[in-house]
């Protein structure tokens, strides 16, 4: 793997991201990178998640946050910026998968076979968002993402544990149809799967008119749950 020579200030696309770290364990969801390790007891994942930090090398504090469970490990490496991942955070995640594997604990998208990484979020269709948008702040304990305070942008967790909120335009009301959705992002290599389990589940395939950025489905009493990834994003925001 050749070390990136893009300035570390510049943010990097998506493509450039997964092809760039994903044969080491690493998976691009959601303007992150995500990872896990399967380990023991609490004390074993303590101790190697304390070495992946040291590992990590300095601006750690700044990008790295890590969710420590009996038997996993999960890794975030998040962007400083909201500019997106630049090349500082690859050198990071390199140092880190590096330093697992001198371990013997390699980095996978899902270590212990119970589900891969993801993220969640929570969309909100609104007529208007401004009238709802300090609700939803308030009512969560919610506070604006970093440079992102305007009255339809997405309100999230100051401890960084729950997920985002967001809000769709609506351009009419629509009583017959659920407003509320979840977001799940997955990496593309598990879309398959994970379609397949919510359809033998009794889910129904809404739409797929925009994969693969994100495939619409529902359940049985028709409340829907969009499963996205990275890809096809740039299409949809042209």
């Amino acid at each position: 793997m050749t070390e990136e020579t893009i300035d570390d200030g510049v943010a990097l696309g998506a493509a450039h991201i997964s092809a760039a770290v994903g044969e080491l364990g690493w998976r691009y969801v959601l303007g992150t990178l995500r990872a896990s390790i399967r380990l023991g007891p609490l004390w074993q994942v303590a101790e190697v998640a304390t070495e992946l930090i040291r590992a990590c090398g300095e601006g750690a504090d700044e990008c790295l946050q890590l969710d420590l469970r009996r038997g996993r490990l999960e890794l975030i490496l998040s962007p400083p910026d909201p500019a997106g991942l630049t090349a500082r955070e690859l050198t990071h995640a390199r140092l880190i998968a590096t330093a697992a594997a001198e371990m013997g604990l390699p980095l996978a998208a899902d270590a212990d076979g119970r589900r891969s990484v993801q993220a969640l979020e929570i969309g909100i269709d609104a007529l208007v968002i401004a009238d709802i948008r300090p609700f939803w702040k308030a009512v969560l304990g919610y506070v604006d993402p970093p440079g992102a305070a305007g009255p339809e942008d997405a309100v999230v967790d100051p401890l960084e544990i729950g997920p985002a909120v967001w809000f769709q335009q609506m351009d009419a009301p629509r009583p017959q149809r659920n407003r509320i959705h979840f977001d799940v992002s997955v990496p593309p290599d598990e879309v398959a799967g994970r379609l397949k389990m919510a359809l033998a589940a009794g889910g129904v395939l809404v739409s797929d008119s925009h994969a693969p950025a994100f495939w619409v489905l529902a359940d049985a009493e028709g409340n829907e749950v969009c499963i996205c990834t990275w890809q096809g994003r740039d299409q949809l925001e042209a």
